[in-house]
């Protein structure tokens, strides 16, 4: 688009970047300017007036008109009027104006007249923060047909879009009888809303040469292991090692459901990166002592495995390192020459850090190898258009099936409830108590931890209490882990923590939460194999939401919900957050228009 740099900035500031950005800010309504033969009561109209007379008073303005397009005379009625309006219509003075026709004490009148430059036409009214003739001057420079075809659109799209912003009187009749735009009309729109966000998302992705390729062997790692990998393990290891022996540097997030074994497939990267140096990041110390932990029990003893925490000695080189797992306090290390990067749930990491982490993997012209792993799924629609920016790949078959039970509870049931949780304890297993507050609040009607702490610690033995703010919070949970019954806890314990007898966990308040977040606190019970059970603790009377969570265990599915409930975010803005992004694009419904489009730009 040739602009000049005011209508560069004009653009800039209702979000406009591109041509086809232009083209979808479309009319929300349009304006009959053809001037009226018959008169139409109660709809706007266009007349043909010589002002016959005026009055004037502060609350209105009356005129006398003669509409030569009518051969009537008729009233006009201006409420408040200005200045403005007095210095304009005066006796004698003829004009075309529009307004809306009414018939009042058998009189026929014209309400709020304003003057039209030019007539016979049908102008497109535009809903931004610029006024509507600025708008309808860039479109009119900018969006010509061959404009569009230009910008990768069909020609029977391009003809379409562009009819819309230049109406004939058969359009707005369409439009009118419609009550808006038809349903081709619409597909067009979803369509090129969907297909330029795509064309914007490939423009991100920017691929680097790797530092080099990685060869490392398998063989004895997969050998020794006590058990099978998964079919998806193994087909994940698989995308993995072949983006290794690219000269492109991997760049690929792997999305696994809770409990799917994604630690086994960051160990095998470790080894197919082998001799060369491998880093894993992950958002807390217990998480990083739990995946330090595993590597030290399934990698090979040659391999020198080290563990970074704010607890770690600072002076100690790690340069002899082949496999570092730390949280953050890595970034503030000198760290060895690694060829492989790995960032476990990265989304918890605060923007400062995701900046050093992208520092650690693009130091030089030559990048390492990435991955992120995540274990929040995202539905088909936003990881279809995620896979423009990046290779996605999905662990759905869990190593254990899961058996876990979802209730949802209410305080008449509560004594039902810690019977189930005496029972549970007399065998051997344990249950975690989810509050939404630490401590009391006036606008929340549930108990806070502070408020029920006691209640718990008198009714049962082997409490534990933690919470986000918790500066011993790590040692709370590894003592809990190893001989308590009940731990009593904010959604801190949401991600990561492996409690292998933990069989129970209690939820307060679960319609404050996401769906994902409540899937995340359910996939602590039944880690591997055990008998578990969810009770979801609240004081409304009915959920679909809740009741659509307790039908499924399927991380998956439950993005899918979620995204049916809380709508989807911008992908191009950041992450994937709650709120609607598009306007006509639905990524709940319109999943087969984003195949369409997908397939229509793949090379």
């Amino acid at each position: 688009m040739k602009l000049t740099k005011e209508d560069q900035e004009r653009l800039k500031k209702i979000g406009v970047s591109n041509l086809l950005d232009l083209a979808l800010i479309v009319p929300t309504r349009y304006e009959n300017l053809y001037i009226s033969k018959t008169p139409k009561i109660g709809v706007i109209n266009v007349l043909d007036v010589t002002i016959k007379s005026t009055s004037y008073n502060p609350k209105f303005m009356k005129l006398t008109l003669i509409a030569h397009n009518l051969d009537k005379e008729l009233n006009g009625i201006i409420f408040h009027p200005r200045k403005y309006h007095s210095d304009t219509f005066k006796s004698g003075q003829r004009f075309f104006v529009l307004g809306k026709l009414e018939f009042n004490y058998g009189e026929l009148q014209i309400v709020q007249p304003q003057l039209v430059a030019e007539i016979n036409r049908i102008e497109p009214k535009y809903k931004t923060s610029l006024q509507n003739k600025t708008v309808i001057r860039l479109i009119k420079a900018q969006i010509t047909q061959d404009a569009l075809e230009d910008a990768g659109v069909s020609s029977q799209m391009a003809e379409m879009l562009y009819a819309i912003h230049n109406p004939t009187v058969q359009f707005l009749e369409q439009f009118e009888s419609h009550e808006g735009y038809t349903p081709d009309q619409i597909y067009m729109l979803k369509y090129l809303e969907i297909y330029n966000h795509i064309q914007k998302l490939s423009a991100k992705k920017v691929d680097h040469p790797a530092k080099r390729k990685l060869l490392g062997s398998l063989d004895d790692f997969i050998k020794n292991l006590p058990f099978q990998l998964t079919g998806d393990q193994q087909k994940v290891i698989a995308e993995i090692r072949n983006d290794f022996l690219g000269d492109t540097a991997a760049k690929r997030v792997i999305m696994g459901d809770v409990g799917c074994g994604k630690t086994m497939v960051i160990l095998a990267s470790v080894m197919m990166a082998y001799p060369s140096k491998s880093i894993l990041m992950a958002p807390t110390t217990v998480l990083a002592k739990q995946i330090y932990e595993e590597a030290l029990k399934f990698l090979p003893k040659t391999l020198n495995i080290g563990l970074v925490t704010n607890q770690s000695d600072k002076k100690e080189s790690l340069l002899a390192y082949d496999f570092l797992v730390g949280t953050h306090a890595l970034l503030y290390r000198e760290l060895p020459d690694a060829d492989l990067v790995m960032v476990d749930e990265q989304h918890r990491f605060g923007t400062k850090q995701r900046t050093l982490i992208s520092k650690l993997v693009a130091a030089e012209e030559k990048h390492p190898h990435f991955l992120q792993f995540s274990a929040t799924p995202i539905p088909r629609t936003l990881s279809m258009m995620q896979a423009s920016i990046i290779d996605i790949s999905q662990i759905k078959e869990l190593p254990f099936p899961k058996d876990i039970e979802t209730h949802i509870v209410g305080p008449r049931d509560f004594s039902d409830l810690t019977e189930h949780i005496r029972v549970e304890i007399e065998e051997g297993r344990q249950t975690i108590v989810v509050y939404p507050l630490v401590a009391e609040s006036e606008v929340i009607e549930y108990q806070s931890i502070d408020e029920a702490k006691a209640w718990w610690q008198k009714n049962f033995k082997k409490v534990y209490v933690t919470h986000g703010k918790d500066k011993e919070k790590e040692d709370v949970i590894n003592a809990f882990k190893e001989e308590g019954n009940i731990l009593i806890a904010t959604t801190l314990i949401e991600v990561g923590i492996s409690l292998p007898n933990l069989s129970t966990i209690v939820i307060v308040a679960p319609e404050r939460l996401g769906l994902a977040s409540l899937h995340q606190l359910r996939g602590r019970v039944s880690r591997t194999g055990l008998k578990g059970y969810c009770y979801l603790f609240t004081k409304q009377k009915a959920s679909e939401r809740l009741a659509s969570f307790s039908n499924t265990l399927d991380g998956f599915e439950i993005a899918e919900l979620d995204l049916k409930f809380r709508q989807a975010g911008d992908l191009l803005k950041g992450d994937i957050q709650s709120g609607k992004s598009f306007r006509w694009f639905d990524p709940k419904e319109d999943e087969a228009i984003l195949k369409s489009v997908k397939s229509a730009i793949a090379p």
